[in-house]
């Protein structure tokens, strides 16, 4: 069963907690700290498969969680970190958090980290000090990524072939390649898409057979619409017309025209247009029709074939080919520019994360002091408020970087409530 999109539930693994523990050995008298550091939480990691060609797996296995990490133990051991899950996605996986593409997996073993594991608490040996010799401070695991992801499955191929249904496009693909769509004498015979592998001369090309297109397929009418993803990525378009066809310039234009709706960008693409099925009629017959495509197809190089006789196919894979080259030429110098001309300004790393705001506001716990930034956050992630030491160490944070200050100046007093990353505390300890 073809499947191209889905909705999988991700999460990383949790950071292992840091441990407070300390030396207990005979003659060592008030042995120091010893408490290991948590193991990192394992990454969720998708990887781009040649072997597999749809996203059916996630229809039965919504829900992908990597391992955490372990805790921190005794004698400074480090708790393990958590095992990364490798997902094998197909060749084409584009991958969307909340309607932003995140990660676009176009190549064989191309890896991208997903989901982030957290990171690992300290242990109380990490916060040892000529002043505090005998900290119970110790950190609690970061949570790791936790979100819905959206899945869209866009198959690669240099060339996408179009035309309304039973325009002969299985027949063109099953007989250029190798392989071997279900071709019957009615409309919609096509329901997934299918590829197939076309050698021409010293070349090959990778053709994609989408089900047929009808008049308002950009709005939702037939099969055509679900299906046009697949020919986004191609470099070039065949457009196949039946010779049978009463008005194939209207034909022509309707597609076209559907395909304008459906992405400017894709209609935009070097096109090559065929008259299919020519074995049954006469040569002016075929002339007539091939010169009312020119009219309506000026910049389009239009050919006259029969796939079941083997007529006219290589002089199309040849130009098809040739659009291909020049398409992939074309990106190559597009990339060279684009890295040329891309100036970089970012921010010093050190001052995006200690950039952190206060923002006072009235719930129904009464007045509460927000404070929220990226590297507070953090800090309050890893803070186990069940300790009064490692409460206190939070407040000596926020006074280093300034936030107590801000929260006085804003009115806040010794028994305000203060809420980083949905954990609540009192500005002083009461």
């Amino acid at each position: 069963m073809f499947v191209d999109t889905a909705k999988v539930f991700i999460q990383a693994g949790k950071g292992g907690d840091g441990a407070v523990s300390f030396r207990h050995e005979i003659y060592v008298d008030k042995g120091g700290p010893d408490g290991g550091d948590g193991g990192k939480g394992g990454n969720v990691i998708f990887r781009g498969s040649k072997d597999v060609n749809t996203l059916l797996d996630f229809r039965y296995k919504p829900e992908l969680k990597a391992k955490p990490g372990a805790n921190g133990a005794k004698r400074d051991r480090r708790g393990k970190s958590g095992e990364d899950l490798i997902v094998k996605v197909p060749m084409g996986t584009v991958v969307r958090k909340d309607g932003e593409v995140i990660a676009d997996l176009v190549d064989d073993l191309q890896e991208a980290v997903i989901a982030k594991g957290g990171d690992g608490g300290f242990g109380n040996a990490h916060f040892k000090s000529s002043t505090r010799q005998a900290p119970k401070i110790a950190e609690l695991g970061e949570p790791g990524d936790t979100f819905e992801a959206e899945l869209e499955l866009k198959l690669l191929a240099d060339v996408g072939l179009v035309g309304f249904p039973n325009a002969g496009k299985s027949t063109f693909l099953s007989v250029v390649s190798n392989a071997r769509p279900e071709i019957a004498d009615y409309a919609f015979t096509t329901l997934t898409p299918n590829l197939g592998v076309a050698d021409i001369d010293s070349s090959s090309l990778l053709v994609a057979d989408i089900p047929g297109l009808i008049e308002g397929a950009s709005d939702g009418k037939g099969l055509g619409d679900a299906f046009l993803r697949h020919i986004e990525r191609t470099s070039v378009l065949l457009h196949l017309i039946d010779a049978y066809s009463n008005d194939v310039a209207s034909v022509y234009a309707t597609i076209r025209n559907e395909l304008q709706q459906y992405s400017p960008e894709l209609a935009s693409r070097p096109e090559v247009v065929a008259l299919t099925k020519i074995e049954g009629l006469d040569t002016d017959i075929v002339q007539m029709q091939l010169d009312a495509i020119k009219k309506v197809a000026p910049n389009s190089e239009v050919f006259a074939i029969s796939a079941t006789a083997h007529k006219g196919l290589r002089e199309v894979l040849r130009s098809l080919a040739r659009h291909v080259k020049q398409a992939a030429k074309a990106r190559s110098e597009e990339v060279a520019e684009q890295n040329d001309d891309i100036v970089r300004i970012t921010l010093p790393e050190t001052a995006k994360d200690l950039a952190w705001k206060v923002k006072k506001r009235v719930d129904e716990d009464g007045v509460v002091y927000v404070v929220s930034g990226h590297k507070i956050e953090k800090f309050a992630r890893r803070t186990n408020f069940s300790g009064y030491e490692n409460l206190n160490r939070l407040r000596d944070i926020m006074k280093k970087m300034g936030i107590t200050h801000e929260l006085t100046r804003q009115g806040a007093v010794g028994n305000s409530i203060v809420r980083i990353g949905g954990e609540d505390f009192t500005l002083v300890e009461q």
